[in-house]
C-alpha cells in the first residue's frame, strides 16, 4: 500500500515542544531537533479517484496527508493534523476491525476522507499504526489504528477543531487512533505530604537521588532531550519503564524547570529540570536501584535532573 513508515528510532521517539521560554537551561547534554513534517508530499497514484483533486483548497480533503504531525492543543490534548496543520477525524459510525467507512454522498462533501497516499507517521507515532480502506468510490482511505479518517469542511484554517463533537459522532484524532481527549491531571499533594510527590533519598553508592511518592527510584533514559522536551521511550519500552505521572516537587528536588511533558499518546510526564523520567519495573522495593546502568542508557536521577553515575 501507499503508505510510508515515519520514524527509524531503535526506540520509537515522543516528542512534544512546550513553549520557547522553558527547557532551555544549564543542562544540554545530547539536545536534538524536534522532528518536524516534512510538508506534503507528492500526490497519489493516478487510479486513485482522490489523486486527480490534489491540489484542491485548504477546505478540500482530497489533498494528500503529506506527513502527518502532532499538535499539542489546550482543549484536546494531542491531536492528530495533516502537515498542513488539519485536524484529522473519525466517525463513530465507521468500523476500525475490519476497517469500514460509513461515509459517502453529502456526508463525504462535508467529511472529506483523507487520501491514503504519501501519508507519513508522525514523529512519536507508530508506524504501523496507518494503513488504508478501499472505499465504495474505489478511493483510498487513509486510516488509523484501523479508523478512517476525515478533514472537515468548515475546519478553514491550520489547528482549527470546529468538528469536534458534531452530532456526537466526529472525534479528533489522537496519535493512537483513539479520540482526542485531554487526561486529568492527578491532584497534587497537600504541602508536606509524601504521596505523589517526588523526594531526594540516599543511597551508599548513588548518593542523593530522586524518588516518587513510594519511595521506587527514579531514572532518566539517555537518548531522551530536555530541550526540546522529548521521551524516546514508549510501547515494551514504556511497559518496562512507566512514565512518572505529575507529581509535587518535594524538598530536595533543585531542577529550575519542574514541568509536566504532554506526551502524544494522550498521557502526561513528570520532568526534573525538563528531563522526563520514568520508575522501573525491575525494581521491587523501595530502595532498589535496578536500573542504574541498564542497557548504557538508564540512570538514576540527581536533585538538579542530571545523571548520577553516567559517563
Amino acid at each position: 500500500m501507499g503508505i510510508k513508515r515515519g520514524t527509524t528510532l531503535a526506540a520509537v521517539a515522543v516528542a512534544v515542544v512546550l513553549t520557547a521560554t522553558a527547557c532551555n537551561g544549564e543542562d544540554t547534554a545530547g539536545k536534538a531537533d524536534a522532528a518536524k513534517p516534512a510538508g506534503a508530499a507528492s500526490s497519489a497514484p493516478a487510479a486513485d479517484p482522490y489523486a486527480a483533486q490534489a491540489g484542491a483548497g485548504a477546505g478540500s480533503g482530497a489533498k494528500p496527508a503529506g506527513a502527518l504531525a502532532v499538535s499539542a492543543t489546550d482543549r484536546l490534548g494531542p491531536v492528530l493534523t495533516d502537515s498542513a496543520g488539519s485536524t484529522l477525524y473519525r466517525f463513530d459510525k465507521d468500523t476500525a476491525q475490519p476497517p469500514a467507512s460509513h461515509c459517502d454522498g453529502d456526508c463525504a462533501k462535508a467529511w472529506p476522507p483523507v487520501p491514503a497516499g504519501d501519508a507519513t507517521a508522525a514523529a512519536g507515532m507508530d508506524p504501523a499504526l496507518l494503513g488504508e480502506v478501499v472505499r465504495a468510490d474505489g478511493g483510498k482511505q487513509l486510516t488509523v489504528a484501523g479508523w478512517p479518517a476525515y478533514r472537515y469542511a468548515k475546519d478553514t484554517k491550520a489547528g482549527d477543531l470546529n468538528g469536534q463533537g458534531v452530532g456526537g459522532t466526529w472525534f479528533a484524532l489522537a496519535p493512537d487512533g483513539k479520540k482526542a481527549a485531554k487526561a486529568a491531571v492527578p491532584a497534587a499533594a497537600a504541602p508536606g505530604q509524601a504521596t505523589g510527590a517526588l523526594t531526594v533519598a540516599k543511597d551508599a553508592t548513588l548518593g542523593e537521588h530522586v524518588v516518587d511518592g513510594n519511595g521506587m527510584t527514579v531514572y532518566r533514559f539517555k537518548p531522551d532531550t530536555a530541550w526540546p522536551m522529548v521521551s524516546r521511550c514508549t510501547g515494551d519500552c514504556l511497559a518496562k519503564w512507566p512514565a512518572v505521572p505529575p507529581a509535587q516537587r518535594g524538598d530536595g528536588i533543585t531542577g529550575k524547570n519542574y514541568l509536566v511533558l504532554d506526551r502524544p499518546d494522550g498521557a502526561k510526564q513528570q520532568t526534573v529540570n525538563c528531563w522526563p523520567v520514568y520508575t522501573f519495573t525491575g525494581d521491587k522495593k523501595p530502595g532498589e536501584v535496578n536500573g542504574q546502568g541498564v542497557g548504557g542508557t538508564w540512570y538514576a536521577v540527581a536533585p538538579d535532573g542530571k545523571l548520577l553515575g553516567a559517563s
